[in-house]
């Protein structure tokens, strides 16, 4: 009798790896022919009974051997295998010797003794096989296996055993032997469903070819110990086909490379129902045992395992009521907001994915992407603890103007979106003007009452947003949008066709010229101070010669810088433009060159060092150069923009701030930054002459500058007549076309050897 185990998975088959188990399939037909022959005798039962019936064992041997060997991690396992059909081929030897002599062999015989020691180390190959499988046990996963072994053991015991305890004509060591062999296929058979319990039902190769030679031992050992017992079995008979065909299954698991398991791949720890289909049919079959059994008196074992089976299942059912209410908080905390308690990120991109498989042109849907505006002066005048009350209140403030279908989450920091089923873009907009009222409205933080704004981005699907990330896309660019025009709202509307590819046309276009660096010029904007009259400087600023498209103003590459990622290396490469130019004219004109800074530069704190290198390969002073940075780029990162100015400062380099009276919090940096000048905004500027209340908010900032210690630099000065207000309220210097539009270098240099016109009031 054949006794075996299964294999492993497969990487890959070769003609190398497949000759042994060829070799060994063929024994199949070849012992096949010889049955309807049976009974053999003389040297055809050895060759045949003998020889051949052990040829594909002796293969199945040698290569669990190899198997062990070639992996380690599995050595139990195979070698194992290979002591289990080494023991069981020594019994069949001597089983079919002594059936080839006269009187044939008799029962029990000294092969039982092999035949019964091979269960030894077969017991130990399925755990090895589990261990190799499960990476961790809940105890509810321990249960599925008891209950596994106890349901299959107490069918088995009762179907199987049964019948032995009664078989006539058997007393003394030949009834021993004949129950030695269904009890110990009776244990096999428990651990096959403690096997499958544990694991559930998987096309796992491993598990399955483990189970299948298992059962198909323990089923063929209870045949043939039930012929033996009976004196009816004949050595080559079809009995005999199970042990080669399991012989040649184990050969062809142990020539299969091995496939390693993720941890996470067979963990003991499913839920579906392949893990719980298993544990379910053994307690049922458990409960109809007790049922046929029901009225007799003894309790044997069938029963006794039938019984433990079912308080087993009562035990793991009073254990998943628990795992079930923690698994559903687990998930509920997945998808809420910890601070807030909305729904958050995960949740809303569900309920987005979910509305997007659905929306259609006549069934529309919008989400709302609200960013709060001041929300990091709270933060960093009243402590996170206040900016945390203050996000918990939104909420609640706009939950009651939201249809019960809509989501409301927060996405995080101070961000949150709300998702509109069936809702168009006007009906979208139109809420987003709703919640923004909303919030705008006083806000009571730790008792003090404040106020925050919001930006709102509205975009539609499915058009022009037909996936998630289009809708997020649409959606935060509308935010954006209406954050820089400060609108409060601000509704995607698509590109016309081929805008979309013009852009990406244009930001490719852009990274090739920084890298050949002979497209990028820059002109220069004169700077006159309003009391002499002389000019003080000139502005730098970028112009993109396209090869194709003609010279492009800063509207058109600035854009498309930032949505590229260019700003740094752009302002890197505008720099090195406007030093060589100033190179150019130092010091026979001692002109210096403003240059704006982006964000990215200006929390650059290697700028500094690069800043003096530069003026230094120019051979040019800490004085021919300021930097120019709007509040903007300090508000992202205070602290390190602070530094970056005060080491500019140490160096000597000026700095100044432009388009000052467009931010949110200008009184308060002017207290603390390392600045030399500001430029006012041309929204500041442009009606001076006009609108007293203009007038008397540049008079007063004239004043507070100046007091500060400051120089005060007026944009937009389009005509005379306004530059004449500029200097009699106190501005310092003058910039805009009334002086000089942007030009190139030449025509720059040409510029400065003509007298400067002054501005007067009449012109």
């Amino acid at each position: 009798m054949v006794r075996g185990h299964g294999g492993a998975l497969t990487r890959r088959w070769t003609a190398r790896h497949g000759a042994p188990v060829v070799a060994a399939a063929l024994t199949l037909p070849a012992f096949a022919t010889g049955i309807s022959s049976a009974p053999h005798t003389g040297i055809e039962a050895v060759l045949y009974d003998v020889v051949l019936f052990n040829a594909a064992p002796v293969l199945s041997v040698v290569l669990c051997v190899l198997a062990g060997r070639r992996v380690p991690a599995e050595r139990v396992v195979w070698w194992g295998a290979a002591l289990t059909m080494a023991l069981t081929m020594v019994g069949n030897v001597v089983f079919g010797v002594a059936a080839a002599g006269p009187g044939g062999a008799p029962y029990p015989s000294a092969a039982d003794a092999w035949w019964l020691a091979s269960y030894i180390p077969l017991f130990a190959v399925p755990p090895a096989v589990l261990r190799l499988r499960l990476r961790r046990l809940r105890p509810t996963t321990w249960l599925d296996g008891l209950i596994g072994a106890l349901g299959v053991t107490a069918v088995a015991v009762v179907v199987v055993i049964g019948p032995w305890l009664e078989t006539p004509g058997l007393s003394g060591l030949a009834a021993t032997v004949t129950l030695a062999y269904p009890v110990a296929d009776v244990l096999i058979l428990g651990l096959v469903g403690a096997m499958v319990a544990l694991v559930g039902l998987r096309a796992d190769l491993l598990l399955v070819l483990t189970c299948t030679v298992l059962a198909n031992k323990a089923v063929g050992d209870l045949l043939l110990t039930a012929q033996l017992a009976a004196g009816g079995y004949v050595p080559g008979g079809p009995l005999d086909l199970i042990w080669i065909a399991n012989a040649v299954l184990i050969s062809a698991a142990a020539v299969l490379a091995p496939r390693p398991v993720r941890p996470d791949e067979v963990d003991g720890t499913g839920a579906s129902w392949r893990s719980a289909a298993v544990p379910l049919a053994c307690a049922t079959a458990s409960l109809v045992v007790l049922a046929l059994e029901w009225g007799d008196l003894r309790l044997g074992v069938g029963e006794v395992c039938a019984v433990g089976c079912v308080v087993a299942s009562m035990a793991r059912t009073a254990l998943t009521v628990p795992e079930l209410r923690t698994l559903h908080d687990v998930r509920r905390q997945a998808v809420t907001d910890d601070l807030t308690g909305l729904p958050n990120r995960r949740a809303l991109f569900e309920q987005v994915r979910a509305e997007l498989a659905t929306a259609s042109t006549w069934r529309p849907a919008a989400m709302l992407l609200l960013d709060l505006d001041g929300f990091k002066e709270v933060n960093d005048g009243l402590g996170h603890q206040a900016g945390d009350q203050l996000l918990r209140q939104i909420g609640p403030r706009l939950r009651p103007a939201l249809r019960d279908r809509d989501l409301l989450a927060r996405l995080g920091g101070d961000e949150f979106a709300v998702l509109l089923p069936d809702t168009a873009a006007d009906e979208a907009e139109s809420i987003a003007h709703r919640l923004r009222e909303l919030i705008l409205q006083p806000l009571t933080v730790d008792g003090i009452r404040l106020r925050v704004g919001v930006s709102i981005g509205v975009a539609c699907a499915p058009v022009p947003a037909a996936t998630l990330e289009e809708l997020l896309r649409c959606s935060d660019a509308a935010m954006y949008a209406a954050k820089t025009t400060r609108s409060g709202v601000h509704v995607h509307v698509p590109d016309p066709p081929g805008a979309g590819s013009g852009r990406l046309r244009t930001m490719k276009d852009l990274r090739t010229a920084l890298e050949r660096d002979d497209e990028l010029e820059v002109h220069f904007q004169p700077q006159v101070g309003l009391a002499g009259g002389g000019v003080v400087g000139a502005e730098a600023l970028v112009r993109w010669r396209h090869p194709v498209r003609g010279l492009l103003l800063p509207a058109e590459l600035l854009p498309a810088a930032e949505q590229a990622g260019l700003l740094r290396p752009l302002t890197d490469a505008v720099l090195e433009l406007a030093l060589t130019a100033v190179a150019g004219w130092w010091p026979e004109r001692a002109v210096p060159v403003s240059v704006n800074l982006s964000a990215a530069n200006v929390t650059d704190l290697d700028l500094p060092g690069k800043v003096a290198a530069a003026l230094a390969r120019h051979c040019l002073p800490t004085g021919a150069l300021t930097l120019e940075l709007v509040e903007e780029t300090l508000i992202a990162d205070p602290q390190r923009s602070h530094e970056v100015l005060e080491e500019l400062r140490r160096l000597g380099v000026r700095t100044s701030i432009d388009d000052y009276g467009t931010g949110y919090s200008s009184l308060a940096y002017l207290r603390h930054l390392p600045a030399d000048e500001l430029k006012l905004d041309r929204s500041l500027t442009h009606d001076v002459g006009s609108d007293p209340r203009a007038a008397a908010i540049v008079r007063h900032t004239v004043a507070l500058v100046h007091e500060l210690g400051l120089s005060l630099v007026a944009e937009g000065v389009e005509d005379d007549a306004t530059g004449a207000v500029l200097r009699d309220l106190g501005c310092d210097v003058a910039q805009g076309y009334a002086i000089a539009r942007p030009m190139p270098v030449e025509d720059f240099l040409a510029w400065l050897d003509q007298p400067v016109r002054p501005l007067t009031a009449s012109h």
